[in-house]
């Protein structure tokens, strides 16, 4: 679901955003903030929500979060500044490598930071009536692929790869968005959908007549694992104790990402961003027990390396200051910084060589892939 600002609102709202700082304990932020977010039903959506109660009980700051089932539909916002922050997945990857959507010449490397991403798991959640019980099972199922958004994707063809399958070995079901996906398999329209065991719509499946599993991903299985990471090297193996249908007595073996990570363009007010991280710091105690996910909010989990982009330096100055940070962190931000500075360059060098060359636009996607393979692999 998009939210649509008419001219005059959005000139209402970015008056609100630079006026004075709202009361606050410690951090000062704005009386108004706009967020971009994954859709309705995601646990994003679910967990910024309860973090933008936490900012206006504690300073009084309103924030209208912008739900979006799509990675340019969340992306788009923030590099027009209509909003301050976004809750990414990994198109925040995809963005900084210019890969997928983001390899139109409308886009390219986008030059963006986090500010904190939290620790999390995603798996194949199942519908327990599909006789499904392994990725295996899944062939000539109900698969749901998002329209425009290959950070979900991209997670579902490696799970899929894991047992040799590619999109050509199941029933792909077309859908709008993340959201979309999920409430197919609730409505019987499809048989799996990737997702965070934590998503809101499915502990709706969870207590359906349907019922939920989770396909496992068995770090043993070394041979599927290998097939897994070469389709997205960024995965690793996970054990998952909480979301729905899943507790201690009853893990599931899935991957680790980071889901989501909140986000800024590199230019971002330095002191802005300090604050908002301290305010995410300092309202902790409010909203860390809104849902299962949202204790490993916590900085000392959030705000630690990997991730999908180099942190903004001003979240690592405030991890600093409460000894978060550590050596090691910043070998891995300095190395993260250097590659995306290189594929920024290299972009730089791919739309002048297509230029001489004149390369029409159409032809760009694969020169650009072509370019990139050679440069930077």
């Amino acid at each position: 679901m998009h939210l649509k600002l008419t001219t005059a609102l959005t000139a209402a709202v970015l008056s609100l955003v630079t006026a004075l700082p709202a009361r606050a304990g410690d951090a000062e932020l704005p009386r108004s903030l706009l967020w971009a977010t994954y859709d309705v039903g995601s646990s994003g959506y679910v967990e910024a929500s309860a973090i933008a109660d936490a900012f206006a009980k504690e300073y009084g700051t309103r924030v209208r979060i912008m739900p979006s089932g799509t990675s340019i539909g969340r992306l788009l916002p923030l590099k027009t500044g209509r909003v301050q922050y976004g809750w990414l997945a990994n198109e925040l990857y995809f963005a900084t490598e210019a890969l997928y959507d983001f390899a139109a010449p409308e886009w390219g490397p986008q030059d963006l930071r986090i500010v904190a991403g939290r620790p999390s798991t995603f798996g194949m959640a199942v519908a327990a009536d599909s006789g499904i019980t392994s990725i295996a099972d899944i062939r000539g199922k109900r698969v749901p692929r998002i329209k425009a958004n290959p950070s979900i994707n991209i997670k579902v063809e490696a799970m899929l790869a894991f047992a040799g399958l590619t999109w050509d070995d199941v029933e792909v079901v077309e859908v709008p968005s993340y959201g979309a996906a999920l409430k197919a398999v609730v409505d019987g329209q499809a048989d799996v959908a990737g997702s965070t065991p934590t998503a809101a719509t499915l502990y709706e499946l969870e207590s359906s007549s349907r019922g939920i599993l989770w396909a496992p991903l068995p770090k043993e299985n070394a041979e599927g694992w290998d097939a897994l990471t070469s389709v997205a090297d960024f995965f690793a193996p996970a054990t998952a104790t909480k979301g729905a249908g899943i507790s201690e007595d009853n893990p599931a073996n899935i991957f680790a990402v980071r889901y989501p990570m909140i986000t800024v363009y590199a230019d971002s007010d330095e002191d802005e961003v300090y604050n908002f991280i301290k305010a995410l710091d300092e309202t902790y105690d409010i909203y860390k027990g809104a849902t299962a996910a949202t204790p490993a909010w916590s900085l000392a989990e959030a705000g630690r390396s990997p991730a999908d982009a180099p942190f903004h330096p001003s979240a690592i100055r405030y991890l600093k200051e409460i000894g978060i940070w550590t050596d090691e962190d910043q070998a891995w931000n300095d190395k993260r910084l250097a590659r995306l500075q290189k594929v920024m360059s290299t972009w730089e060098a791919a739309s002048e060589a297509a230029l001489d060359q004149n390369v029409a636009a159409k032809d760009w996607p694969a020169f650009w892939e072509d370019y990139r393979s050679t440069a930077l692999n």
